[in-house]
Formats: C-alpha cells, sequence, structure tokens
C-alpha cells in the first residue's frame, strides 16, 4: 500500500480545498447550462436525461475529489451523504458512495505518532506483531493486523490525526459548499433538512472519534444481542485509547468478496435473513440501532454467520418512536390498500417533523401525497405477503423535478426518522444486492388481520 501525504488538518488548507471546489462546481453548472441551452431543443427527452446524469456524475466527481483530500469529517460526510436518496440526485450519490470504499491510507510515519500520543509508547512495544501497513482504510481511520503479546490475533484501528480538531469548522465548510450546489444547480431541499442532516453528521462525528464511547457500544450490543448468527467483536481494552481500538479479529469476507464464491440461492437468503433479523430486533426490541450500514461493516464468515463492525455509530431509540413507526406502517398497509386515511398519514407527517403545518389541503392532496405515494408503495410492499423478493430493489428514484414539488412543504426531519431511514435503507439496498427472498411476516410491521 503506497503511502500518502499527511492529512490537510490545518484550517486554511482545508478552506482552500473547499473554496476551490465551490469554484469548480459553479464553474462546470454554468457550462453545463449554457450548453443546454443550445442543444436542448435538438435532443430527446432520453438523450437530456443522460446528459442531466452525466452533468451530476461529474459533480459527484468533483465533490468526492475534494472530500477524499480533505479525510475525515468531509470523507464521513461524503460517505454518508451518499445513502440520503432525498438530499442529492442518483449521478451525485452514486461518485460520494465511493467514500465507503476509497479511503487513501495514511502516511505510515504517523502510526508512531498516534501511538506515542496515546499511549507514550509506539506499537512495537504493546503488540508482539504489528503490520504498519494497514489493511482497511475508511474515513475517520484505518484498521492494522496485529498480534498481542498473549498471542492473540487482533484488528487495531488508528484514527487519523488531527480528525476530532478539524470536525465544527469542516461541517461549516461542508454545509457552505453544499449551498453553492444548492444555488447554482437546484439540486437541494430544504435548507432547514440540509441543516439538521449536517448537525447530526457533526454528533455522530464527535461521537464517532471518541473510540472510548464506540468500546463501550460494541460490549453492549456483545451483552445484549442474543442472536446466535450474529458476532460482535471483543474489545481490549488495556491496548486501546481514545483513538486507538483494539479488537478481536474477526475471519470473514466482505459482500462483493463473497458473491465471487458463487454461494446458493438458499446460501444468500440465509445470511439476509440474519440481517434482517438484526435490524428488526436492534430497533423494536433493543431500541439501539446501527446506524452506519455500508457494506463495508459486515463480515460473511465461513460458518454461516455474520460479523458486524464498526459501531461508532449507534443511536438509542426512544419506544414512544419505535410504536410510531409501527403505527405508522400499518396505517400505509391500510392507506394503500383499500382503506384511504389522508388525515392520520398528514398527522403523522406532522409528527415526525416533515411537512409544515399551514399547508393547504389542496397542496397536500393534490400534490404532495400523490409524489409520496410512490415512495410509501415501495416502503409497504415486502409487507404485504409473509415473504418477499429483494432482488433488484432499488430506491424510487426522485428526480430535480420531484423534488421540487416536495421541498416547498417540507418543514425538517425528526432525527429519530433520519437515523431509521438511514439504517432502513440500507439494509433494503443491501438485501437488493445480495439478492435474498425474506421472510417479512413479523410483530412490529403487520397487515390487519
Amino acid at each position: 500500500m503506497a503511502n500518502s501525504g499527511n492529512i490537510a488538518t490545518k484550517k486554511l488548507h482545508r478552506s482552500a480545498a473547499i473554496g476551490l471546489t465551490a469554484t469548480k462546481v459553479g464553474l462546470r453548472h454554468l457550462g453545463h447550462v449554457g450548453r443546454k441551452k443550445l442543444t436542448g431543443r435538438k435532443c430527446s427527452s432520453e438523450k437530456r436525461e443522460k446528459i442531466q446524469t452525466a452533468h451530476e456524475e461529474e459533480i459527484g466527481k468533483t465533490l468526492f475529489k475534494a472530500l477524499n483530500q480533505l479525510k475525515g469529517t468531509a470523507l464521513k460526510a461524503s460517505q454518508i451523504l451518499s445513502m440520503e436518496a432525498d438530499i442529492l440526485p442518483e449521478g451525485i450519490r452514486k461518485e460520494l458512495a465511493k467514500a465507503c470504499y476509497k479511503a487513501t491510507p495514511l502516511n505510515r510515519a504517523l502510526i508512531d505518532k498516534v501511538f506515542r500520543n496515546e499511549f507514550g509508547i509506539g506499537p512495537g512495544k504493546i503488540f508482539s506483531e504489528f503490520d504498519k501497513e494497514a489493511f482497511a482504510a475508511a474515513s475517520l481511520g484505518q484498521v492494522h493486523r496485529a498480534m498481542l503479546l498473549s498471542g492473540e490475533a487482533v484488528a487495531v484501528k488508528v484514527q487519523y490525526p488531527g480528525i476530532a480538531a478539524s470536525i465544527k469548522s469542516d461541517v461549516k465548510m461542508l454545509g457552505g459548499l453544499l449551498s453553492v450546489v444548492s444555488a447554482s444547480t437546484d439540486f437541494m431541499p430544504n435548507k432547514n433538512v440540509i441543516d439538521t442532516v449536517l448537525d447530526e453528521i457533526t454528533i455522530q462525528l464527535r461521537r464517532e472519534v471518541d473510540y472510548f464511547r464506540e468500546a463501550e457500544n460494541l460490549k453492549w450490543f456483545k451483552s445484549h444481542i442474543k442472536m446466535a448468527n450474529i458476532v460482535v467483536p471483543s474489545v481490549f481494552e488495556e491496548q486501546s485509547s481514545e483513538r486507538v481500538l483494539t479488537m478481536e479479529m474477526l475471519s470473514g469476507q466482505h459482500l462483493d468478496e463473497w458473491l465471487e464464491t458463487k454461494p446458493s440461492q438458499k446460501e444468500k437468503n440465509h445470511v439476509g435473513q440474519i440481517l434482517f433479523d438484526f435490524f428488526f430486533h436492534s430497533f423494536f426490541e433493543l431500541r439501539h440501532v446501527h446506524a452506519d450500514p455500508h457494506p463495508g461493516n459486515y463480515l460473511f464468515m465461513a460458518d454461516g454467520r455474520i460479523g458486524v463492525l464498526d459501531f461508532g455509530c449507534v443511536r438509542e431509540i426512544d419506544k414512544g418512536f419505535t410504536d410510531r413507526i409501527s403505527g405508522y406502517y400499518k396505517l400505509l398497509l391500510l392507506h394503500h390498500n383499500g382503506d384511504p386515511d389522508y388525515d392520520g398519514l398528514r398527522a403523522y407527517y406532522e409528527e415526525f417533523e416533515l411537512t409544515k403545518s399551514d399547508m393547504s389541503e389542496e397542496d397536500y392532496r393534490k400534490i404532495l401525497q400523490p409524489e409520496l405515494d410512490r415512495i410509501q408503495k415501495w416502503m409497504i410492499e415486502p409487507y404485504l405477503s409473509d415473504e418477499f423478493d429483494f432482488s433488484g430493489r432499488a430506491y424510487p428514484e426522485m428526480t430535480t423535478a420531484d423534488t421540487r414539488k416536495i421541498t416547498p412543504f417540507m418543514k425538517e426531519i425528526n432525527r429519530d426518522l433520519l437515523y431509521f431511514d438511514r439504517a432502513y435503507r440500507g439494509l433494503i439496498l443491501f438485501l437488493s444486492k445480495l439478492g435474498a427472498t425474506i421472510k417479512t411476516k413479523n410483530k412490529w410491521i403487520k397487515r390487519e388481520p
């Protein structure tokens, strides 16, 4: 793994990178608008759509290049935003999703510095073996193979220097960049929604850079999850600190590697069912959500179990909210199957802080709800029968035109709902790529008898 330069932790350098990216985004969009005016009338609707998608991807590539250079907060935000289908169009999200896999590794020379800052000694004094070449690089840190003095194989997560100090300024700069994208491209929804998402990113990152907190999350899930097919790694506290986390090494394959082994449909269904049950058990029973659902956080083990990694982002959920989600889905099942209840749905929207209370009844029934119908039907389809095939199940795309219809009525977003949607959507897309058929019947989301 080749060395890379140091992370740009100085505020001036990071501000300059964001400012340059904002300028590039604005210029790219101006060029796109100019070309569209010259060729728009000559193009078919299909070609215009392809040109628009290509433009979105170019914007996404520009954003990702800058965020990957900055690492840390910026790159993690890229990963999170790639999962927010209601925030950005598909072309941009596709590029930002690379943050799940393409983080550049840390300069090896900084590894000793991190350990000396945390423990006063280098890794060679703590472990009998320590591979300074990381085998996994993420947005906030990277993971190294090591061996305890007792001979046990472990995975050691090392946080990038300067990450914690850059959170506040990075999120502020990111907000400014998104404002530029919004003003110059009309890609973005209501500012209140963006501000809520960015505020939650700030809270999430402050939690994730505290490895003491992640260690506590790991221990909590390990002691409370009673599913035999879910494996949570143990923590080695003496070899851990606020910015170094030493865990049990789990052996397994990530999703793409596992799929390359050509598993049978029975095996796909088996692991898919484990993931489905893990989410529902965590949310409704334990009321704790593992809210970082990208594929890199799951390991498919040789014995059919699944290892769950990275517990930096865990959301504790109030029981009242789990009850509201259950009631909301029940109402959706009724509403879209012959027993419409517009007043009931609108009450949920307002309770979830999604819509403005002064929205007219005519706007609600003729503009907003018809746009939501398509997404809601997608949401409830898996629960119309006891079993559902998730193969090829993509989230219903929202075009810029669709977003423009909805955003005038959007107020904000309930923070618990933000985490639920992110984790649940991640699960569905995971099951889709897996191509699994799942037994979806459960006691929380159910049809009337």
